[in-house]
């Protein structure tokens, strides 16, 4: 068995596409009217109907999912999408425990999505700050291996 991504239920196929590829500059690898698929994911208009269940269970901002991306900046991503009116947001910059920061915003249809530092550039910003590899290790809850690895790669 192989895994091939999730799939989102929509309402509007046409604003989900959007969303997902002009707010966050996705690309779809297929589309087929009422189902688009992306890497890792796909839309789907009509899913109730699709799969034989009730229209209305299929339930909008259940908060129980969210879709999860990565980026290396992600303040020049915050403030790119404080710039579309409308956005609903989730939370602004969050920072976590272990340096991560990330932000949440809902598409369309009110999923939750996530997108959040990488953690290499997590780590990069530890190194720069003058942590040491075993500090790092620490604040990210990372095996110190992997910590130095990350610093190898970085020419430290």
């Amino acid at each position: 068995m192989k895994y091939q991504g999730c799939l989102l239920a929509v309402k509007d196929i046409s604003a989900s596409k959007h969303f997902y590829e002009n707010v966050l500059h996705q690309n779809s690898v297929m589309d087929i009217g009422v189902h688009v698929t992306f890497k890792g994911f796909s839309l789907q208009q009509g899913y109730a109907e699709l799969v034989g269940l009730a229209v209305d269970s299929v339930k909008e901002q259940s908060h129980n999912f969210q879709v999860y991306f990565e980026v290396e900046d992600l303040d020049k991503v915050y403030t790119e999408l404080k710039s579309i009116s409308g956005l609903q947001w989730v939370h602004e910059i969050k920072e976590y425990p272990w340096g991560q920061r990330d932000i949440r915003v809902y598409d369309p249809d009110k999923h939750i999505v996530e997108i959040a530092e990488d953690m290499n550039t997590v780590i990069k910003r530890f190194f720069n700050q003058g942590m040491s590899s075993e500090e790092v290790a620490t604040r990210t809850m990372f095996p110190l291996e992997v910590v130095k690895q990350y610093a190898l790669g970085f020419g430290m």
